[in-house]
């Protein structure tokens, strides 16, 4: 469900305030599955960004789009930063 409060502009200038930064990435695969990792988001396109996993093996999706964050299907946050 899209949520009416944000709109594209909206997504893409919080991701923006990233670019850089490591963060946290939560995605909704579908059927109750869910996929969690932390890394840097490292590429911001005109259509989508692109999010550089800290685990070599990770073998998911790294690219998406800001309308998977408008509708609720990717998470993007920044990682908490340890004292």
């Amino acid at each position: 469900m899209i949520r009416p409060h944000n709109d594209i502009t909206s997504v893409k200038a919080q991701i923006r305030r990233f670019r850089g930064q490591p963060v946290c990435v939560h995605v909704n695969l579908g059927r109750n599955k869910s996929a969690d990792f932390t890394g840097r988001l490292t590429g911001i396109y005109p259509a989508l960004f692109t999010v550089l996993p800290d685990d070599t093996n990770y073998r998911g999706k790294t690219a998406y789009s800001y309308a998977e964050i408008l509708c609720g299907s990717v998470q993007v946050r920044p990682r908490p930063q340890h004292a």
